[in-house]
């Protein structure tokens, strides 16, 4: 009898331990989900307009952070899709631009081009992009070196950019978008030479066709968008071909004037596109159903499309983030019956905001200006005729920066540090610039807090430029209808971040956090080391 006691004892002793030592099952699939140029408002503002089964599933069941920021300059969409994945901002990771001016090449480039690479899927040159300058690893990279490349990882988008840059160097595929009259998601040969069959298959589909081959009206009746200002807005863009910025967008019969297909981009069907090839790739491509972890980055493009051209106010804006509210409810509705609920892992955030078009703004009498690149010239070119007798010393200007002419500045006889001194001592004053400083300030000086520091974070030593301006609050660049972003102030910095399923637990937290936590968070839900630059930290509320 006491034998038989005690050997229950050993068995009890043995099931606690093993029940304290086991660990819970990893997702099967992670999801990615990058909202460009979606503000954290937008949640707040459009939240009686969404069903219960998009946006507010994922806020109701899983994790909000609700005080999340960029944390460098510039705010643009490589920018912000590199440093969500790889944990890091600009001066490690080396993307500090969608272009930038290469002051080895002597030329501007694009974040992605590689022509060393061929196009596959289509004959023309859009599909020769690489991660090729991307200098550390993402959070998809890690995964796939955690699992002695074992598993999958995708990235689709309607951006070349925004597929590519997210899945980093090892990914068995990413796929973007082909307009004009392809209408086809597309790749490199540094991923694959050929379309597997459910690419092609899917293509042969022509779901851009059928997309665009129907007005573009509002999804409820237009007199329920009391989020947005009046549907014809002098704030607005239109499509060439249009006379005013009004509902219904004849999408058909404006295709032609508008890049054919390509005018998909530019309305909340190409997020339905995007949702549709996402679908295909998880079947194509049997994503969860492995025995290691898969990752899918989806970067829904069109909300940056229709910002650029309608701005934060307008109907179009809202009508956009409503049918994107579906597209995700259908998504989470795909992913319980193909993966299984409890089985994936999602996260949400945007690449970032945007500001209220600036001339509506100053029409409110709240100061909001543009930067006169015209004005500017003459300005800069009037200091340096000044300082140095010459208008040649500056090779570059670009993404708010000063790229100096090495060369001439010591035929001259002048050095380097002193010119960029006074062009940053005298540009200062310029109508619309609020700071000036040298890439020598930022070489030896620690800013540990405000605007200073965030530009800072985005200054990469070896590829940014000499001179670094910042413009002053509610400045942009460009036309007067529409918005745009760049900059690192609250509206373009502020944006959500929403952890889902498998590890995540329920709840809200109003502690501040940067974009660069999502990659290390993610790297500990899957117990695997951070990419390889990480300056983020782990957000441990949101685990279970």
């Amino acid at each position: 009898m006491k034998k038989i006691i005690f050997i229950l004892f050993l068995s009890f002793i043995f099931l606690n331990f093993s029940e304290e030592k086991s660990t819970p099952e990893k997702p099967k699939l992670v999801i990615g989900i990058v909202i460009d140029q979606m503000r954290y408002d937008y949640l707040t503002r459009y939240y009686n307009r969404f069903g219960n089964n998009g946006f507010k599933r994922l806020l109701n069941e899983g994790f909000s952070v609700e005080n999340v920021h960029f944390n460098y300059i510039p705010t643009y969409t490589a920018v912000g899709h590199t440093s969500i994945y790889t944990g890091t901002t600009p001066d490690h990771h080396g993307i500090i631009g969608n272009n930038w001016y290469d002051k080895f090449l002597k030329k501007s480039i694009y974040c992605v081009d590689d022509f060393t690479y061929a196009s596959v899927g289509t004959d023309s040159d859009y599909g020769q992009k690489s991660p090729y300058r991307l200098a550390t690893t993402t959070i998809t990279d890690q995964l796939l070196l955690a699992q002695n490349m074992r598993g999958k990882s995708i990235g689709i988008a309607l951006k070349d950019r925004s597929a590519i840059l997210p899945v980093g160097h090892t990914a068995t595929a990413a796929y973007w978008y082909e307009g004009k009259d392809k209408g086809h998601f597309i790749t490199s040969s540094f991923y694959r030479n050929d379309l597997p069959s459910w690419v092609t298959d899917f293509n042969k589909l022509q779901k851009a066709e059928y997309y665009t081959s129907k007005p573009w009206n509002t999804l409820y009746d237009i007199k329920t968008y009391t989020n947005s200002t009046a549907d014809n807005s002098i704030f607005e863009g239109v499509f060439t071909g249009e006379k005013l910025p009004i509902f219904p967008h004849d999408i058909p019969n404006l295709k032609k004037e508008n890049g054919n297909l390509s005018i998909i981009s530019d309305t909340p069907f190409g997020n339905s596109l995007t949702l549709d090839f996402a679908k295909a790739a998880i079947i194509g491509e049997n994503l969860g159903k492995n025995k290691d972890t898969d990752f899918l980055a989806i970067s829904f493009s069109s909300t940056d499309y229709v910002g650029h051209k309608y701005g934060v106010d307008a109907i179009e804006t809202e009508d956009t983030y409503v049918r994107l509210d579906r597209d995700l409810a259908e998504l989470f509705r795909f992913l319980d019956k193909k993966v299984g609920k409890g089985k994936y892992t999602i996260f949400l955030t945007a690449d970032h905001g945007a500001i209220r078009v600036p001339a509506y703004l100053d029409s409110l009498r709240i100061p909001a200006k543009y930067f006169n690149t015209r004005k500017f010239k003459t300005f800069l070119d009037s200091v340096s005729t000044k300082h140095f007798k010459s208008t040649e010393l500056v090779e570059n200007f670009s993404n708010y920066q000063l790229f100096l002419d090495k060369e001439k500045i010591d035929s001259l006889g002048l050095k380097l540090d002193d010119v960029a001194e006074i062009f940053a001592d005298e540009l200062v004053n310029f109508e619309t610039i609020s700071k000036a400083v040298t890439a020598k300030t930022l070489q030896k000086t620690n800013f540990t807090k405000g605007i200073l520091n965030v530009l800072q974070n985005g200054y990469n030593q070896k590829l940014s430029g000499d001179v670094l301006l910042i413009p002053n609050p509610g400045t942009i660049s460009g036309k007067r209808t529409g918005t745009t972003h760049g900059s690192g102030f609250s509206y373009d910095t502020h944006v959500p971040i929403i952890f889902y399923g498998n590890g995540i637990k329920k709840g809200t937290t109003k502690k501040r956090y940067e974009i660069t936590d999502i990659a290390p968070t993610i790297a500990n839900l899957l117990k695997i080391e951070a990419p390889n630059s990480t300056t983020g930290i782990i957000i441990e509320e949101v685990f279970k």
